[in-house]
């Protein structure tokens, strides 16, 4: 069962990504200047990884009960001070799996408040690395002097 709502996701971005493609200018390739001109106009990517204070995991970090936009807000805040303008963000497959819509409403929550601090995040998708049976709901608490413990 998992495999499949799994593959249906995949198959939903992918889906997008296509769309989206295809939505820019169809068979027209930039030219290598068009190219470079571009790039030079973007500024250097400065970032880091990125799940609040609050949180001890991307689990705890977008389930409904534990998602923290003011924390997030004033966290993306101190990244844009000190000249940050990416956050890597890992986004994991069990919340989607519990609340899609609760789930995609948050992704968007979180898109706006990081498009105020001129942050763009690099979204990294169905990141479960961390844990070989992780599960939703409450997360254990953090162990003092153990770097990732959660």
């Amino acid at each position: 069962m998992r495999k499949t709502k799994f593959g249906a996701l995949v198959a939903l971005l992918l889906a997008a990504f296509g769309a989206c493609a295809a939505a820019q200018d169809a068979g027209s390739r930039w030219t290598e200047q068009k190219a470079a001109e571009w790039y030079a106009k973007q500024p250097w990517i400065v970032g880091s990884n990125y799940i609040p204070a609050s949180a001890i995991n991307e689990l705890e970090m977008w389930q409904k009960e534990t998602f923290d936009p003011k924390g997030i807000d004033r966290e993306l805040g101190w990244a844009e001070a000190i000249g940050l303008n990416s956050m890597r963000v890992f986004l994991h497959d069990l919340p989607w799996q519990q609340d899609p819509a609760g789930f995609s409403s948050r992704i968007d929550r979180f898109l706006q408040i990081a498009a105020k601090h001129h942050i763009k995040p690099l979204f990294v998708l169905f990141d479960s690395c961390w844990d070989p049976e992780p599960h939703l709901g409450k997360q254990h608490a953090p162990r003092p002097g153990v770097h990732n413990s959660g």
